[in-house]
């Protein structure tokens, strides 16, 4: 239990950023997943729309503290390297 008052409410906008940055990782799990599903497919002109917004959508979530920035490195190396 939080002992101050201000603890208190950092606790509030501790969840709320929490909730925040859940959901962007949910949805960028699931591009990710529509990404490996197009690949397996061959579909290279579906493939390069999503890739693009998926890696605007990752550099989006490192600039808001979502992601660090060597994770989204990481991934946006590996999502390329299957549309190749």
């Amino acid at each position: 239990m939080p002992k101050t008052k201000s603890a208190e409410k950092h606790i509030k906008t501790d969840e709320k950023s929490r909730m925040r940055h859940k959901s962007k990782r949910n949805e960028l799990k699931s591009l990710e997943r529509k990404i490996v599903a197009l690949a397996g497919k061959k579909d290279m002109e579906g493939l390069k729309k999503i890739l693009s917004s998926t890696f605007s959508k990752l550099d989006k979530a490192v600039k808001s503290g979502t992601l660090h920035k060597n994770n989204v490195s990481r991934k946006k190396s590996r999502l390329a390297k299957l549309a190749k």
